[in-house]
Order: structure tokens, then C-alpha cells, then sequence
């Protein structure tokens, strides 16, 4: 592979840096100009960080409405001002009395089209600014309710105070402002206090890459080996196969009838691309 690089990192994202952090990092292993990354993963929160390069970056919103699925750990007892762990508690810390039937009904309350406010401490904009950075002078924030989709939600544990949680949901959902209401729907409020992005569309955060061996990878100069064509960010959209003379139309920019019975999907799902990828990457460790 010559020439400027393009294409997709699943990179996964510890504890700790931001998603800033990781282009930066990437920025100086590879001298790339361009990258960027297809949905923010707060600081807090660990898993699946796409990032792209190149003209992989023109497909980012195409990337950002996949699915995701997340594993979360909210924390009963007191909610916090910015909705986690990291915040500052709202009140005085209540006690815990909650039951596992009693949580399970709560939560299929979120599941569907739901109304949802962002924390104040997030990136959404207000008066062109961030809300965390009026948030953080001091300012009240007041954002508005917004539409999120949640597919499912599944409880995996419960051991109060605590109990983990699996969300597969739609872009713009705030997992945060989840665990907070949730604590407010049963009254002794919460917080979220671990989080991890398992999955977005596809790419999964088994077949990602630890930091660990980015930076090894971008030692050794064969980091490339850790790219996925960008092609694979596009599988969920209908494929068609054309003549060579309907090439030749679009090509120069002219309409092309395309008939149903020849759209179709990928041609090759993209969980085996990506593990077909996985297998190389580790004969080759």
C-alpha cells in the first residue's frame, strides 16, 4: 500500500485519554494531515473508537448512524452534576432499596423513541458554544429535550448499590443522561459509573486495537497492516453492479436507470472481512 493513507482504525479506547487524545496520537505516529473519528467517546468510557484517515473521513456520518451497543455500570445512591462518575454529587447520598424486578420494569420505560435531556457537561451546542465550557464558568444550563432511539436494554447485573447494564441504541443517545434518569425513575437517584461501547454497526470491540499495540505498530513502521479499506464502513448501504457502459455514464456525470432486481447488499458481510483481517494480524504477530 503507497501513497497517502486512508482508511479505518478500530481502536480501543481505554479509560482515560479523550477521543482527541487518540487522533493526536495517531496524528504523530503516522504524520497523516487528515483523520478524525466517527463518534466522541467521553474520557470515562472505554471501546470502540473508529478512526479515520484519509478519504475515510467523508464517510463518517454514515459510520456514526450504525447501531452501537454499550455496557454500562450506573450507580445508585446519589446523582452527580455531570451525570457520572467524574462529577460532583447533586445532594447527600440516600439509601438504596431498590429490587431487580423493580429496575427490569424501570428500564423498559427507555426502550424506543424516548425524550431525553443531554447533560449539561456535554458538547452540545449552546449559543455556538459547548455546554461544558459555559458548565464550567458556572453558568446554568438549560438544554432541551431531544429524541433518542434505544433498541434494547438488558440488565446483566444487580448487585445494589450498583447494577450493569447492555444499551443498544441509536446515535445521539446519552448513556449517562440514561443512568441518571433512571436513578430519578426510582427515586435514589444515579450515576453512571463505567462505560464501554462494545459495538458500532459491525465493528466490534474484540477485533479492535489496544493502544498498546498502535504504538507498537507505529515503531515498526507496519501499522498499515491495521487498516481496513474503506469499503468496510460502507456495507450496510444497498450495493448495485454496473454494465461497463452505465460505468462510462456516471463516470461523466450522466443518469443511469437502475432496475431493483440488480440492488443488492454487500458482497461480503463485513464481520468476516474484519476477522479475516483479525486472523492475518496474528499469524503475522
Amino acid at each position: 500500500m503507497t501513497g497517502a493513507p486512508q482508511g479505518i482504525l478500530n481502536v480501543n479506547k481505554p479509560s482515560g485519554p479523550t477521543s482527541f487524545d487518540i487522533i493526536r496520537l495517531v496524528h504523530k505516529g503516522i504524520g497523516v494531515k487528515k483523520a478524525g473519528h466517527a463518534g466522541t467517546l467521553d474520557p470515562l468510557a472505554s471501546g470502540v473508537l473508529l478512526v479515520l484517515l484519509g478519504q475515510a473521513v467523508r464517510i463518517s456520518e454514515y459510520l456514526m448512524d450504525l447501531p452501537k451497543t454499550y455496557r454500562a455500570t450506573v450507580r445508585f445512591g446519589f446523582a452527580t452534576d455531570t451525570y457520572d462518575a467524574e462529577g460532583t454529587p447533586a445532594g447527600a447520598e440516600r439509601a438504596v432499596e431498590v429490587k431487580h424486578d423493580e429496575v427490569e420494569s424501570a428500564l423498559e420505560a427507555f426502550v424506543g423513541e424516548i425524550e431525553q435531556t443531554p447533560p449539561a457537561y456535554s458538547a452540545v451546542k449552546v449559543e455556538g458554544q459547548p455546554a461544558y465550557r459555559l458548565a464550567r464558568k458556572g453558568a446554568a444550563v438549560a438544554l432541551r429535550p431531544r429524541r433518542a432511539r434505544v433498541y434494547a436494554i438488558r440488565l446483566l447485573h444487580f448487585e445494589p448499590p450498583t447494577v450493569e447494564i447492555e444499551v443498544e441504541c441509536g446515535k445521539g443517545t446519552y448513556i449517562r443522561s440514561l443512568a441518571h434518569d433512571l436513578g430519578q425513575v426510582l427515586g435514589c437517584g444515579g450515576h453512571l459509573s463505567t462505560l464501554e461501547r462494545t459495538r458500532v454497526g459491525a465493528f466490534s470491540v474484540d477485533s479492535g486495537v489496544s493502544l498498546p499495540e498502535l504504538e507498537r505498530a507505529f515503531e515498526a513502521g507496519d501499522w498499515r497492516e491495521l487498516l481496513l479499506p474503506l469499503d468496510c464502513g460502507l456495507t450496510d448501504l444497498p450495493a448495485i453492479t454496473l454494465h461497463i457502459e452505465d460505468e462510462k455514464d456516471i463516470r461523466h456525470g450522466q443518469a443511469v436507470r437502475i432496475d431493483e432486481d440488480r440492488l443488492t447488499g454487500a458482497a461480503e458481510p463485513l464481520e468476516s472481512v474484519i476477522w479475516a483481517w483479525i486472523g492475518k494480524r496474528q499469524r503475522s504477530a
